[in-house]
């Protein structure tokens, strides 16, 4: 490797992409950024599914393959995601095998209209899971109450999971604690431990924008307190990060878990997701310097690679760590309601994937009718 992003894996963090084409799946893209920046993982979801299909022309012979053969609209969306995701799996392989199994994943997201519905979900999982049969998958399940239960069972029956649209540290503490607990599961039933993977997608800078909305009504305001809420705008996301990287600390370095560590368990690794920034009063690689920590993802898109690529220096998530609980407790004092806030963006998230997942439906729906006449 020869790029900028060695300040990143030399640290000791995976470099993931957040974001899958079929056009740079088959023209060397992706494989350049494999050699070239280390990416040594992909995630996908229904929204950038909806961006590669709407904006390019790429899958159209297959929409109207399919679409001639009668295949419903739903039967399409699969065969598109399925076949993009092996593709991407096959390229990741190498790495996989390389590093021990470490890396070298490739998540597909359940339907997002399953986020509370735990019998489908799991079915759907394993469904998935025996279509694309390849070791280096994981099956992205949603933060919700149930989509921890669908976790911890799948994790059960040896499936890796991404557990993703996390925004809350106490959630994710019970999204740790269910991997715990089902690798405890397979020991018990003597089953094999050393090959399960599962990731924690926490979400960030999502968690700024909120923060900073409220922020600012106490600045508007003119309160005696405006000075304070300016100080700590663009502190929340990274304060919530490492508060939660303090859990993750906790619990992956526990006397429960060396149990099963011995036994040859592998920890959960926390994956930052959402690490574009989005209020261009930040640097573009706010959510990459400031996070940057041994055993973590940071799984990035695109735009973000290439800024760090070309402007990009190395951080620590260590830098504010003591700090980051005051600036979380200073927050509240201001009145902002962080539990209300990781609700609303939980929420919010499970909502836009639902509606990418709908459109995208819809757009494959109106290309296939245009395409055959029919």
């Amino acid at each position: 490797m020869t790029s900028r992003t060695t300040l990143i894996t030399q640290a000791g963090q995976s470099l993931w992409l957040d974001n899958i084409q079929r056009r740079e799946l088959a023209d060397g893209t992706l494989q350049r950024m494999i050699v070239e920046d280390g990416v040594s993982g992909i995630t996908s979801n229904p929204t950038i599914f909806m961006n590669a299909v709407s904006k390019s022309s790429d899958y159209d012979d297959q929409i109207r393959l399919l679409r001639s053969r009668s295949n419903s609209t739903a039967e399409i969306y699969e065969a598109i995601t399925v076949d993009d995701i092996k593709a991407a799996a096959a390229l990741m392989l190498p790495v996989f095998r390389s590093g021990g199994h470490a890396d070298g994943f490739v998540s597909i997201e359940l339907n997002p209209r399953h986020a509370f519905r735990i019998e489908e979900s799991i079915a759907e999982a394993q469904h998935l899971m025996s279509l694309i049969a390849m070791p280096n998958i994981m099956v992205k399940v949603p933060g919700t109450a149930e989509g921890i239960r669908v976790a911890q069972s799948l994790l059960e029956q040896g499936i890796n999971v991404n557990i993703t649209l996390l925004f809350d540290p106490e959630c994710y503490r019970r999204v740790a604690l269910a991997c715990i607990t089902a690798l405890e599961a397979r020991l018990e039933r003597a089953q094999s431990i050393d090959d399960i993977h599962s990731v924690a997608s926490f979400f960030i800078s999502r968690l700024d924008t909120q923060v900073d909305r409220r922020l600012d009504a106490v600045i508007e305001r003119g309160e005696e307190r405006a000075q304070q809420a300016a100080a700590l705008r663009g502190r929340a996301a990274e304060s919530i990060a490492r508060v939660t990287y303090g859990i993750y600390q906790e619990l992956f370095g526990s006397e429960r878990f060396q149990k099963l560590s011995a036994a040859g368990a592998r920890p959960q690794r926390l994956l930052w997701a959402s690490t574009g920034t989005k209020d261009p009063a930040y640097s573009d690689v706010k959510y990459v310097e400031g996070l940057i920590a041994p055993g973590t993802i940071n799984t990035l898109p695109p735009q973000t690679i290439a800024a760090f690529k070309d402007h990009g220096t190395a951080g620590s998530i260590q830098n504010g760590l003591a700090e980051a609980p005051q600036h979380l407790r200073d927050i509240t004092a201001l009145g902002v309601d962080l539990r209300q806030v990781y609700d609303d963006l939980l929420a919010d998230g499970v909502a836009a994937f639902e509606k990418s997942y709908l459109d995208l439906l819809e757009t494959i729906n109106a290309k296939g009718a245009a395409l055959t006449g029919c």
